[in-house]
């Protein structure tokens, strides 16, 4: 007698609602590339608006993610984005830009430390999954660029810093879903 346990056919992550959510994230990306300028001089209420729209995408996907696992630590970047968008927000005319800074850079890093730790371990089970690496990896060098210049150097860089850091998010969930789909077509 032999005993054969049930193939479970995988999960993908839904593109409906995912290529969407990147296309937008992209925009913003670019729009903040574009002007940089208006994105630094009206950063605290700009940047906390993308950092909430942000944080509410992130808990989102996360909720769509369920079953892909690591939910919990999206569920942490989503709020993060979510905590520091309203911080930021609530404070746009307190003058203390070196707050702002200090915590944009923390979001940052903490955002680029999550999604390494995501990506290697979707290492084995997502193709695609050196996109959220590179993100990763850049929100650690920009979150500590970020935290440690002067004021001066921050005020012009900061908008191009988070547009790029942006895109990069935005690129990893446009690849996520076809390299999903190539991964079930290879094993099939």
């Amino acid at each position: 007698m032999s005993v054969t346990t049930p193939r479970t056919k995988p999960r993908l992550i839904s593109s409906n609602w995912l290529i969407p959510l990147a296309i937008v994230t992209i925009g913003l990306g670019i729009f903040a590339v574009i002007f940089p300028l208006f994105a630094a001089l009206n950063s605290t209420l700009f940047v906390g608006l993308v950092f909430i729209l942000a944080g509410i995408i992130q808990i989102f996907y996360a909720f769509q993610s369920w079953e892909i696992g690591q939910v919990f630590w999206k569920l942490i970047l989503g709020c993060l984005y979510l905590i520091a968008g309203i911080f930021v927000a609530i404070y746009p005319l307190s003058g203390v830009f070196t707050v702002y800074t200090l915590v944009l850079g923390i979001t940052i890093f903490v955002q680029g430390i999550i999604r390494v730790s995501i990506a290697f371990q979707m290492r084995r089970t997502v193709p695609n999954w050196g996109w959220m690496l590179v993100s990763g990896i850049i929100g650690i060098i920009f979150g500590i660029y970020i935290w440690s210049s002067s004021l001066l150097s921050a005020t012009w860089l900061i908008g191009n810093l988070i547009g790029i850091n942006l895109l990069f998010d935005g690129i990893w969930m446009l690849m996520l879903p076809s390299g999903q789909r190539r991964a079930l077509n290879f094993k099939n």
